[in-house]
């Protein structure tokens, strides 16, 4: 299967890059800058040259390939309304194009659209005004074009999508850590985070490009909800810090936003059963615990600070 890839230059995506050209597909990456091009090059994916808001560029990446999986989501993250309608547009673009074809199209979204303070699998229905909210306009966007012979489908990753070189929540966490001396967690730190390593979850992509029926959900967690507590004190042994409890207002000034104080504070477990089961995805790589303990975490500073 010839893919175009968005997104592929990403944190997620050169993994999910590698493992589709591994499994024998062509891939075909957009890129808005020399550094993404370069990077595409070195995996093996030919490359095309745009970006999101170029939808002429769009329109050819997707009419030249086999199936579009779609990982990119730019913008300011200060602005959701602009996120939110260039996802759109390009959902409605890839969909022009893919109408009436059955071709796979799979985009990207997270499990913190899910309800929380609860165990939620793929047919509960996500929260518009949740804390990712903005990403469930996508969603519809993408599942609306199964009735118009596109295979469409969602994934939905888990918050920490763990391994080499990570960027997100959690090395903001240890972030944090290091600059206050004490590796903390909100009230008790019995709330739920999910995780799957990034290999497991490449790997995913690829079987719901592969197999996954249109109007598919899939859940991209392999660890359904490790309690943040043990997050925190498994840092904290790490780097050598003590572990604390805060208080909801205490987190909000402590993180680097009253918005991470929130989020570090939910308990959102959530079980990726059914996709397992629809796919054969089996996930198998280390947890979030071990990746934390051998993996690259906590020795690289400057990095993840």
């Amino acid at each position: 299967m010839h893919v175009f890839v968005t997104g592929g230059s990403g944190q997620t995506g050169p993994t999910v890059v590698a493992d589709l050209l591994a499994a024998g597909h062509t891939v075909t990456g957009l890129a808005r800058s020399e550094a993404s091009a370069t990077k595409l090059r070195a995996l093996g994916a030919a490359v095309h040259e745009g970006s999101l808001d170029d939808l002429d560029s769009l329109r050819r990446g997707a009419a030249a390939a086999d199936g579009v999986l779609h990982m990119g989501y730019g913008g300011d993250f200060a602005k959701p309304e602009e996120m939110m309608r260039r996802d759109i547009n390009a959902i409605d673009t890839f969909g022009q194009v893919l109408e009436g074809t059955g071709k796979p199209l799979i985009i990207t979204s997270g499990t913190l659209v899910m309800p929380l303070n609860r165990l939620s699998d793929e047919t509960d229905e996500p929260l518009a005004d949740g804390i990712a909210g903005f990403r469930v306009a996508g969603e519809r966007a993408c599942l609306a074009l199964a009735a118009r012979g596109v295979r469409a489908i969602v994934v939905r990753l888990a918050p920490t999508v763990h391994g080499p070189h990570d960027h997100g929540f959690i090395p903001m966490l240890i972030a944090t850590a290091r600059k206050s001396g004490v590796s903390a967690y909100v009230d008790d730190g019995a709330n739920r985070w999910p995780a799957v390593q990034r290999q497991d979850a490449a790997q995913l992509f690829r079987l719901a490009l592969e197999k996954a029926p249109a109007g598919s959900v899939l859940h991209g967690v392999a660890e359904t909800g490790i309690a943040f507590k043990d997050i925190a004190e498994t840092i904290g042994q790490g780097l050598g810090l003590p572990t604390a409890s805060l208080t909801k207002d205490q987190a909000a000034t402590h993180y680097v936003s009253p918005f991470m104080g929130m989020l570090y504070g939910v308990d959102a477990p959530v079980s990726s059963i059914r996709t397992q089961q629809l796919l054969g995805w089996t996930p198998t790589r280390e947890g979030l615990l071990q990746d934390l303990r051998h993996g690259d975490y906590l020795t690289v500073d400057e990095e993840h600070a």
